[in-house]
């Protein structure tokens, strides 16, 4: 997973790309860590570049998810297509999470 992240007046944007997977674990944790020091209160994951996710990715997200919450920030997750569309359909994301196409 490759991932850059930009920041508004009122939400954090992470652009992530490629494929999102168990070896992703570390970095994606530093990327949680990042996104708990800043002050935004909407953290918007842009998934339009990621092609493939697992089951780990899978709870990953649910890792951010729940450090957003410790800091009353949601999550927004925008632009699943392919694979990563199905995958967060059938693991029933929408109840859990804001998305957006």
């Amino acid at each position: 997973m490759i991932y850059k992240t930009q920041q508004n007046e009122t939400a954090v944007i992470i652009e992530m790309s490629e494929r999102f997977t168990f070896s992703d674990h570390t970095v994606f944790r530093k990327l949680i860590d990042e996104l708990s020091s800043l002050n935004s209160l909407t953290r918007i994951f842009d998934l339009s570049g990621i092609e493939f996710v697992d089951s780990a990715g899978l709870g990953m997200l649910l890792l951010a998810r729940d450090e957003a919450e410790k800091n009353h920030a949601t999550i927004v997750l925008r632009g699943a297509k392919g694979q990563v569309k199905r995958m967060l359909e059938v693991a029933r994301f929408d109840t859990l999470f804001q998305m957006e196409d």
